[in-house]
């Protein structure tokens, strides 16, 4: 019989793993956590936050570098973080690169009454790309607005457009549920009372509707509303693992202040390890070719007990 859940019984998430694996990730340094990479999961540091997120950004300009008629090309990008997206249009704008046959995949979308939230809306993921990135892009550089992919409620048109051109990384951070993008884990109900969904059933869904995990509500009011909930709704479309596992590369980034430092210790030991667990999300990861992890090294903290 699995842990029941600490802080949402009516959930899976991280606190229902054995005891043994949380304290085996608590204990990890940051050479321990250097070690972890293998074929497969890279692990790279950055001393800097300037450094950190120009490296994210430079993501953008590689993949959009690459595209061609014949071939095009994008990226998959995250809101959170969000520092990278000014940068992303200062550096097309200053190499004068034309997005003519690039492409954009937003990872995710609120969800209100069943449809997917309008630009007007104040936390808005679209919102957010267009008034910190595109918006900013000289016009007769800017990407065709039908180059540009956000999640709907009705997602149809969505997950045809990853069969219109290469997505060669898909960029992500971590929430403190340990999700990429908002693959939250499930409700314990029906089917997964006494066990969460296996990888393989969970690597099956697609862009689809999801209801959050508490953890989630929280920490999005917390890193984006100055702890407002009551200004979070409860549901987002998000990017499924179908459309990850057409991403040529999946590159998370850690800037210390989404996650907690155990978070980014537990996951990184359970793709390191191959321990993928659908109470964990991210951990689905390891069955993915071609995982890499970003750290801000200041941001690695320790999990010693230190009282406040």
């Amino acid at each position: 019989m699995r842990n029941i859940s600490k802080v949402a019984p009516a959930w899976w998430d991280y606190t229902t793993l054995d005891k043994a694996l949380l304290d085996e990730a608590a204990a990890l340094t940051e050479k321990d956590l250097r070690g972890l990479a293998r074929d497969g999961f890279a692990v790279e540091m950055y001393d800097t936050l300037e450094e950190f997120y120009l490296a994210e950004a430079l993501e953008y300009v590689a993949a959009w570098r690459q595209a061609t008629e014949s071939e095009p090309s994008g990226i998959c990008g995250p809101i959170g973080p969000t520092e990278q997206l000014p940068l992303v249009a200062r550096i097309v704008n200053a190499i004068g690169l034309s997005l003519r046959h690039a492409h954009f995949w937003g990872m995710d979308e609120w969800v209100v009454d069943g449809r997917e939230v309008s630009r007007d809306f104040s936390l808005g993921f679209a919102r957010a790309d267009m008034e910190l990135c595109f918006d900013r892009i000289r016009p007769e550089l800017a990407m065709p607005a039908e180059n540009l992919h956000f999640p709907a409620a009705d997602a149809a048109e969505y997950v045809r457009s990853w069969d219109a051109a290469r997505c060669v990384v898909m960029q992500g951070g971590q929430g403190e549920v340990k999700h990429w993008a908002f693959n939250d884990p499930p409700k314990r109900e029906g089917a997964y009372c006494d066990a969460p969904p296996s990888p393989e059933e969970y690597r099956k869904l697609g862009t689809r509707v999801v209801d959050l995990h508490p953890i989630t509500l929280m920490q999005n009011a917390r890193t984006s509303g100055g702890g407002t909930v009551q200004n979070v709704p409860s549901a987002a479309v998000t990017v499924g693992p179908v459309e990850t596992w057409k991403a040529e590369k999946v590159s998370i980034w850690h800037p210390g202040h989404h996650d907690n430092p155990f978070g980014m210790r537990l996951t990184t030991l359970m793709i390191s390890k191959r321990i993928p667990d659908a109470s964990v999300p991210m951990s689905l990861l390891a069955d993915h070719p071609n995982v890499q992890f970003n750290f801000y090294r200041p941001g690695l903290g320790t999990c010693e007990v230190e009282m406040h």
